[in-house]
């Protein structure tokens, strides 16, 4: 896939986020793809491996933050194209009633035209509790 061709991908799979599409999402990910969550025990978070846990990690978000959106999204490739990435405004609330904003950013591998690994980082601020 040229460099065009994959800025598109990655345009697209913002756009399915925000539509709360996983089968859009999953159409941009690689069979084998792995996801590194913004959270976890580990030093990168927790990682998904798998196409089918990747789509369930997916489904998981839009189920724990229903009005969720990534906001002002810009998106961009590394000068070998080998890597992707989009710089979002996350905002949500959880389902206790909890807002969320804040800043994140995914960082794209790329393997066959699709995306292999997405490693999600995000701003840690104290939410905002909804009366």
């Amino acid at each position: 896939m040229n460099p065009t061709q994959l800025l598109q991908l990655i345009t697209d799979f913002s756009s399915a986020w925000n539509k709360h599409d996983v089968e859009a999402l999953m159409t941009c990910m690689h069979h084998d793809c792995c996801f590194e969550t913004v959270a976890g025990n580990e030093v990168y978070g927790t990682r998904i491996q798998g196409f089918d846990a990747v789509r369930q990690a997916f489904e998981n978000t839009f189920l724990s933050f229903p009005d969720a959106q990534w906001l002002n999204g810009k998106h961009w490739l590394s000068g070998d194209a080998q890597f992707g990435i989009s710089e979002t405004t996350f905002t949500a609330t959880t389902l206790d009633g909890e807002k969320i904003e804040a800043n994140m950013v995914d960082v794209f591998t790329f393997k066959d035209g699709k995306i292999l690994i997405k490693n999600a980082f995000r701003k840690s601020r104290p939410v905002q509790v909804t009366i």
